[in-house]
């Protein structure tokens, strides 16, 4: 890349990160891949919304998506060396974490109860 490439480059990454709901869900799938159900239920915004946060994140290059059946799945993009540059800087926001638990436990236990049936 040239220069006018990277400079381009890091304004697509800096758009990306600013909004508050984009570095939530930086946070969220740092250690790991999240369906648009999870992220829906966490930030408790409509999945339409959630699509328009990847869909940015995606444009600056920060994220990767994975289809699976009806949804889509989200991780870091971890080829791009941005990533290890601003990981350090976006803190864990626990009250973010333990929605995410509580959820996926929720979705465990109805999922065994189906099963049950």
């Amino acid at each position: 890349m040239n220069e006018t490439e990277i400079l381009e480059s890091l304004v697509e990454e800096f758009k990306a990160l600013g909004d508050k709901t984009r570095l939530r869900i930086i946070s969220l799938i740092h250690n790991q891949e999240l369906c648009v159900c999870d992220l829906t239920e966490v930030l408790e915004i409509s999945q339409p919304g959630v699509s328009q946060h990847m869909r940015r994140l995606r444009q600056g290059g920060l994220v990767k998506e994975r289809r699976g059946g009806q949804w889509t799945y989200y991780s870091l993009n971890e080829d791009n060396p941005f990533i290890e540059v601003i990981l350090p800087l976006i803190p864990v926001i626990q009250e973010d974490e333990k929605r995410l638990q509580e959820f996926r436990e929720g979705k465990e236990k109805a999922r065994r109860m189906l099963n049950e049936c």
